[in-house]
Order: structure tokens, then sequence, then C-alpha cells
């Protein structure tokens, strides 16, 4: 047995409780609820341990090192030298370590802290949130291992109370493993190379199916938050319209601890409404209800009224006759989502997506969250006059969707089921843990509109049918809110097997660039053609998910020739006439270009470094693609949603579209 499978075989023999079971050093609890995003109110403090850890990796041919010799009993740096690592971030590019950069296998964490003595003297309940980490992770605090959780891009959440220290400093440390196999999600696969005379003892590699860098590391922030012993566990909000009325359906989930009362059935719920500048606007009491708000400010998209992105806020409580209670802001867009066969609507308004892939990606950082960073992403966002965006391939943080529901920004919100194939019951369930994982996250967003199972899945072996029915199926029964389901497809329409389970169709494709390669006049007549029979044959609405061409940004060639950012230019422009077409033939429901910015891979040598295909660079600065771009998205937004377009020369004057 190699390290790599003797590694994932430490984390899964660790065993896991029930939720809710108290975590020992042989027993953690297997984390699939991350919990209410940690937020302040008159009952909740909120401390970041987010700043410099400890860092260091295990040796490369001794994976077991750092269970063997019980490195999280005690602080890292007395079991041998650590580096200091920003937390979030991706460990990879923080240091000229190419060892590091490229590192696969296990990575530990730790650092200390100190929590306030007055929350045991006021019998705090505390909780301990990571926003994510990457791939597999066990959490340690004080040398005990208390949770586990495989997957990245979601939160892990565990109680911590009667783990800490409240007179002296505590000890946590985070162990993560980056390795993929066949049976996680994405799927990756490691291959040994034994050959003495060719490679170094214990030489490998890990390959993958999608195009992005495998960064690792804790992405995300990490928090100790408070409760009550009773306190507000979960909330559902569902919203709809009648006229001009919006209509707030909610159910609140109390729990309590084993500190505080055991009935459920003496815990009382409320709940006050609060405008957009904080003011109050209507309460109502009971654990669920339906709120009518007369003529009710409603969630619209970006350009699509004069006030987009409206929130409320639920000021949610929850108390016991103790005395105990706690207070939970939720926020809550009033909006619908309603599709047929051909089309997508908003608050019963046709809606037409004009967007683009993204990435959590950026220089040193890697995928670590950066709040600049999420500003001025969505800054261009605006600048483009884009609505949408699609979080291929994984969900993104929690703060990135905050910014959307805040900006009007709407959501294909995807799983990190990228490249799929093998289709067993073994990925299938992971597959929907996966999914009910991120509909639990985000099932109040207005700016999601969509769930995503996937990107470009090998749906043509026999097995995707049924594989692709189940998860659909399941992903419908978590959402409570009924969004419809799509998955990114790829393949050829006439052996795909998972498009006959979507609500609507997304298909990626790459006219003149992957195929039929510097043929600018093939585009119009084979998008066409291709996307009328996709909605012919499923009688569903349709989109392109992806399109596009690589550049080099500074690099211009006349008549334009591949990777010149006049070929990149110049197809979408082939792209736009074709989408015209079809958006007026009623089913197309949108168009998203890849991708929004320049972005890492793994070393290949058909690209020059990156995935080139960015409307910006990987600084954020537009190439001519970028530009090009607003010209047309601004230009959809006045005919289709009556926008009012930005002051000065927004309309390039690039040659081609004359």
């Amino acid at each position: 047995m190699t390290w790599h499978t003797l590694a994932l075989v430490a984390l899964m023999c660790m065993g896991a409780t029930g939720a809710g079971g108290k975590g020992t050093a042989k027993d953690p609890e297997k984390v699939t609820w991350g919990g209410l995003y940690p937020r302040e109110s008159a009952s909740r403090e909120v401390k970041s341990l987010d700043g410099l850890w400890d860092f260091r990796l295990v040796p490369l041919l001794d994976q077991e090192k750092g269970f063997r010799e019980q490195w999280y009993k005690e602080p890292l740096r007395k079991s041998g030298p650590v580096i200091s690592m920003a937390v979030p971030s991706s460990y990879n590019d923080i240091t000229q370590d190419k060892a590091l950069r490229d590192h696969i296998g296990w990575a530990w964490y730790d650092r200390t802290f100190y929590v306030p003595s007055r929350w045991e003297v006021d019998q705090q309940r505390v909780v301990l949130r990571l926003g994510s980490a990457h791939y597999n992770s066990i959490i340690y605090v004080n040398g005990i291992a208390l949770a586990t959780h495989e997957g990245g891009h979601l939160p892990i959440m565990v109680e911590v109370t009667t783990h800490l220290s409240y007179s002296q400093e505590n000890l946590i440390t985070v162990a993560i493993n980056n390795t993929l196999t066949s049976s996680t999600i994405p799927q990756g696969t490691i291959t040994n190379y034994d050959d003495p005379t060719r490679y170094p003892p214990g030489y490998f590699t890990q390959s993958y199916s999608f195009d992005f860098f495998n960064y690792a590391g804790i992405h995300r922030p990490v928090y100790l938050y408070t409760t009550p012993q009773t306190y507000v566990e979960d909330i559902l909000v569902d919203t709809s319209i009648n006229g001009t009325d919006g209509i707030i359906k909610y159910t609140i989930t109390p729990a309590t601890t084993s500190m505080g009362p055991h009935r459920l059935g003496d815990i009382g719920c409320s709940l006050k409404v609060l405008d957009q500048n904080r003011l109050y606007v209507t309460s109502a009491i009971g654990c669920e209800g339906t709120i009518l708000l007369t003529n009710a400010s409603l969630w619209w998209p970006y350009l699509m009224a004069d006030n987009p992105g409206y929130q409320y806020t639920l000021m949610v409580s929850v108390a016991d006759p103790r005395g105990n209670m706690d207070v939970y802001p939720q926020k809550v867009g009033i909006r619908s989502v309603g599709w047929n066969s051909t089309t997508l609507t908003i608050n019963g308004e046709p809606m037409y997506l004009r967007g683009c892939g993204k990435h959590e990606d950026a220089d040193i950082r890697g995928k670590g969250l950066d709040y600049a960073l999420v500003v001025k992403d969505f800054s261009l966002l605006k600048w483009l006059g884009a609505n949408s965006f699609r979080t291929s391939h994984y969900p993104y943080a929690e703060e990135i969707m905050d910014m959307a529901d805040q900006e009007g920004i709407m959501v294909i919100d995807e799983c990190p089921a990228v490249g799929l194939s093998g289709f067993g019951d073994e990925l299938m369930d992971k597959h929907i843990e996966v999914m009910e994982e991120l509909v639990r996250r985000d099932k109040n967003r207005p700016a999601v509109i969509m769930w995503s199972v996937g990107n470009e899945p090998k749906s043509n072996q026999a097995a995707a049918a049924g594989y692709f029915s189940k998860v659909v199926s399941a992903t419908h029964a978590a959402d409570l809110t009924k969004r419809p389901v799509t998955c990114v497809l790829n393949q050829r329409m006439e052996i795909d097997l998972a498009a006959a389970s979507l609500d609507v169709i997304l298909v990626n494709r790459y006219y003149s660039w992957y195929g039929d390669t510097g043929h600018l006049e093939v585009i119009k007549l084979q998008t066409i053609t291709e996307f009328t029979e996709w909605h012919m044959l499923h009688n569903r609405p349709v989109m392109i998910s992806e399109y596009g061409a690589g550049s080099i940004a500074g690099l211009h060639t006349d008549p334009a020739f591949t990777w010149s950012e006049e070929y990149q230019a110049e197809l979408m422009v082939q792209n736009f006439e074709a989408f015209d077409v079809l958006r007026d033939k009623g089913y197309f429901v949108g168009e998203m270009i890849w991708n929004f910015a320049d972005f890492a891979t793994p070393q290949e040598t058909f690209r020059p470094w990156g995935c080139m295909k960015g409307l910006f660079t990987r600084a954020r600065q537009p190439k001519m693609a970028g530009h090009l771009l607003r010209y047309r998205y601004w230009t959809l937004a006045q005919h289709l949603d009556n926008a009012t377009t930005p002051q000065g020369d927004w309309r390039t004057n690039l040659p081609f579209l004359h």
C-alpha cells in the first residue's frame, strides 16, 4: 500500500459519531453541516482566528509521521521546523519552495489562542468554524480530534465548549490532505513510478481531469463564536410575490445544549422584520409562519431595477423558560424564480443571463479569501454590465455570496463535481452529501437562482443516466425553495445521458478553438444548429455556459491569429451573432463566457503559464475581450432591461464591430 492510500485510510479509520456526538482522539465527529454563518448580535460574539499560523509539511515518504508522533498534542514548533503561514490562503504560492507549491499529502497548521473567561462564567456555548479546508481535514483542539470533514469549499463546524481552557492558552491544530482519488469529489489519480533507472524512490504524480490548479490549505476565515445554551440552529426562508406584496414563509429551527432545558417544545420563536435602513417593518411569533409585506421592495438583479439587491433583515429570536435567548440576523431578498420549457423568470419577468465563469484565484493567495479582491471582482462584473456568474467549479466563499446578494448579481451555484466519471454508488452518495451541504448553506440566498450538480461529466457513460437522475432528485428534495437544477454538459447531444434529468440545459462549446481551430466562419452555423437541437430534443431552456479562446495580453496580430487578443475578440463577435439568433427563437436564456480572469493551472505544454481565456489578466486588467464584452453586455442591458448605459465612451471603438 502506498503512502497516499495510507494517508487517506488514516483519516477514514478515525471513525465518526452521529451528529452532535462528542469527539475524542479516536472518535471525532464527521461534519456534514457547517452551521449558520458567524454573525454578531446582542447574544452572539465572534472571535477571528485568522492571521499567521505555524505550518509544516510531513516528509514526502513518511506521511504518517505527524500522526505517529502526535503532532497535535503540543505546538508544531516542538516537533520540528515550522514556517509562518497566512490564514486564509492557499499554502502553495506563499514561498519560493517548489516542494511546497507542488505538495501532495498531509500538511499541518496550528496556532494558540485565548478565550475570555466570561464565556465560561456566562455558560456560553462555543463553536469553532472553518469556512473551508481543502480537501480532507482533521480538526484538533488541545490535542483532541474533534471533527473530520471530507471535501473542500464548504464550512466545517464543531462545538468546542467543553474542550477549551478558560484560564490559559488553547491550541488548535488542523491536518489537511489534498490527495484526490477516484472516489473523491473532484476526482484524481495517483500514479506511482517504480522504475529505479528513471525515477527517484517514492516518485509519483497526481493527475486530475479539471484544468485549474489544485490549491490546498485553509482557504477561508476561521472563527470562534458563542451562542446561549438555547440557540438558533437553522433558518429557512422561502419568498414569493402576489402583485405588489411580498410573502416570506419562514421556519426557525431551535436547539439546546445538554446544559440547558431538554424539551424543544418549551422554546419560543419570534422575529422582527427590518428594512434596508434597519427600520422596523413588522414582526411575527412562532417557529414557523408566513409574513405578508404590502408594497414590498423586491430583490431584483443588477440593471433590472433602480435599487438592485434589496434585502430585508429578519431579527430571529429563540428563548426558553430559563431566560436563555439567542438572536440571529438573517437577511432575505424577496423574489421568485420560475421556469418552463423555454424561459427563466425572476419576479415573473423573463431573465437573460449575461455573465461568465469565474475562479477563486489570484496571485500569492491562490484560492484564499481576500476581501479587496472580492470588491474588485464585483466592481469589474458591474463594469462589464454582467448580471450573473457561475461558481465554476465549486462553491465559492460565503463572503463572495454575500456580495452577490447585496449587489444583485445572480449566481448559478455549482458543486465541486468537475469531470466526473465512473458513477458508482460510493461516488453518488458523496455527491448527494455535497449537494445537501451546499443547499443547506446557500438555501436562503436570493442571488442563487439555480443549482449546478457538476461540470463536464463523462455523461456518455451508461451509468450516468441513473446517477444524475438520483443526484438531481436528491438536490430537489433538499431545496425546499424549489430552484431549478442543472449540470454543465460538454458531451455530444446524441450520446449524453444526463440532460434528460435537468430543468435547464447548460452546454460548454468552444467552436473554432478546440475544433476547427482558426476557422471563425463556422461558429455561427454550428452554435445555432447545436443549441436548437438540444432544445428540440429535451424541450428545456438552453444556454451556453462556456465559450471563448485564449489570448496572451499584449499579443496582437492582423489578420487575427490564435492566442492573439484579436482572435479572442473576433471569436466572441461570431458567437454574439449566433446568440442573438437563438435568443430570438425564445428558448435561449443566457450566455456565459469562459473566463472572467486568467487563472493558474497545472504545468502543461499546451498553455504558456495558466489558462489565458480571461477577459482580464490575473491582475484584473482588461484585455481587448473585456472591453468588447462590456460593449455587448451594456447593449443587451439597454435593449432587454431598459437600463441606463454608463457615462462616457463605453462603446469601445473596435474595427471588427463595423
